[in-house]
């Protein structure tokens, strides 16, 4: 969304403690502050859907894959983000090749019902058990004025539950 919104992405920063962090220039916050929980949530609805073909899984591995390939361009002095991109890459190349590629499956469907479950954590994590450091629902708070990061977490988050139910 940040791309979308004209804004200049100046990097991501991937943490090993499950957060991290993209810096940008220009945009619209209101857009792309909730994009990450909304386009987890979606990513993992359609690698959910995926999950249970053959071919739209390996067509979902090969975009997931680009994806990651593409991701080290901004990330690209992250450690961590080079050995969790080269590990899947490779898991995604030996499932496809054992067992007429339904391994395969499984790891598009695992990916993307942790993506729905992550997206509803990070937002009870960043609203309602953490408070130590300030999160995308804490700064859409802050723009729209009132409320607080609570009230617009939770819309979020139900939003979350509907991609994974559907």
């Amino acid at each position: 969304m940040k791309v979308l919104t004209c804004a200049t992405v100046e990097s991501i920063q991937l943490d090993p403690d499950e957060g991290g962090a993209t810096r940008m220039r220009g945009g619209v916050p209101a857009i792309t502050l909730p994009a990450g929980y909304l386009g987890s949530s979606f990513m993992g609805a359609a690698l959910i859907a995926c999950g249970f073909d053959i071919n739209a899984s390996k067509i979902a591995s090969c975009c997931l894959a680009f994806g990651f390939v593409i991701t080290l361009w901004w990330a690209r002095k992250s450690f961590i983000a080079y050995v969790t991109i080269a590990f899947f890459v490779v898991l995604f190349v030996v499932f496809w090749l054992v067992g007429h590629s339904v391994p395969l499956r499984f790891l598009v469907l695992f990916i993307g019902v942790m993506s729905c479950f992550y997206a509803m954590w990070d937002i009870i994590d960043d609203t309602i058990a953490r408070k130590l450091n300030s999160s995308d629902a804490t700064e859409y708070a802050e723009i729209v004025g009132f409320f607080g990061p609570r009230v617009w977490g939770e819309p979020l988050n139900a939003s979350a539950l509907l991609y994974l139910v559907n």
